[in-house]
């Protein structure tokens, strides 16, 4: 998988969002609020280019204090949400 173009990760008004840019992500028309974690995933994600979640659940291992078990859930919940609204590929 990998973040389709167009879509970025900004702070905005204290809040990480990922939204749209440019023509690759003219039909989006929304923000994304993620909390901390979840905006680290998507950095890691856009700093690998091509991920799965096993690679994303290792690296979230690799930086926080959480269990593989738990970093594999975490991380296909998160990325299952950004698959609904289209924003990977």
């Amino acid at each position: 998988m990998h973040i389709k173009n167009g879509f970025v990760l900004r702070e905005v008004c204290g809040e990480q969002v990922i939204m749209g840019e440019g023509v690759g992500a003219l039909d989006f028309g929304k923000l994304l609020c993620l909390n901390e974690t979840a905006a680290w995933l998507w950095q890691k994600a856009s700093e690998m280019g091509e991920f799965t979640v096993e690679s994303l659940a290792d690296a979230l291992c690799g930086e926080y204090d959480v269990d593989a078990e738990n970093a594999k859930a975490d991380v296909s919940a998160i990325v299952n949400e950004w698959q609904k609204v289209n924003v990977i590929e």
